[in-house]
């Protein structure tokens, strides 16, 4: 596992080539977890993505992330559980 500081500094790095599962933050400084995601299904990366955030109430959010390929979309506070199953179903799509 690694971590990166930003959405941008993860899409600069060797690791996007090695990448079985991405977990992100919808809201980020910088570019957003849903930036990320468009920039690389453009790209034409198949990394299995899941979203977490603290604005569970924003149901366009949710929707347009699951539209365009997300695996899971949990809302904080979420089960250690919850995480494991949405990796679990990352890891095998």
């Amino acid at each position: 596992m690694q971590t990166f500081a930003s959405a941008e500094d993860f899409a600069r790095s060797a690791q996007l080539e090695h990448t079985d599962c991405l977990i992100l933050d919808v809201r980020m400084p910088g570019m957003s977890g849903l930036d990320l995601q468009r920039e690389l299904v453009a790209g034409e990366r198949d990394i299995p993505i899941i979203f977490i955030t603290a604005h569970g109430s924003d149901e366009g959010t949710r929707a347009r992330a699951l539209r365009d390929g997300a695996v899971a979309y949990l809302i904080k506070p979420f089960s250690e559980d919850a995480l494991l199953e949405a990796v679990d179903a990352a890891l095998k799509s």
